[in-house]
């Protein structure tokens, strides 16, 4: 089992970011949320604090930028579990399947 940085979209539908890191984290929001935000969306002045802190390279100031601008919320969970074949093999799964509560007949 790894740790990955991830992060959701509050909206309807939601969307879910998920990278290794943080920095790519941040770097990812900021290429496919915030740099394909119509820019009519945003007022002048954080437009150009957007557009500034995309082109310096400072992904987590545009994001936070742009979520004043925009109102939108992104709800980020670091440190997330994914799991793979690895980390949760057949083995493993079969015998934490046999001691899961589902077998056991006597607890509340």
């Amino acid at each position: 089992m790894s740790l990955w940085q991830s992060c959701e979209r509050i909206r309807s539908p939601p969307q879910v970011f998920v990278a290794t890191d943080a920095e790519v984290l941040s770097r990812l929001v900021a290429l496919k949320v915030v740099a394909t935000t119509d820019p009519r969306r945003l007022p002048t002045d954080l437009l150009l604090s957007v557009r500034t802190t995309l082109l310096d390279e400072r992904w987590g100031d545009a994001v936070t930028d742009w979520m004043r601008a925009t109102g939108e919320v992104l709800g980020a969970y670091p440190d997330e579990d994914v799991w793979s074949d690895e980390s949760l093999g057949i083995d493993v799964a079969l015998f934490e399947i046999r001691m899961a509560r589902i077998f056991h007949e006597n607890q509340p």
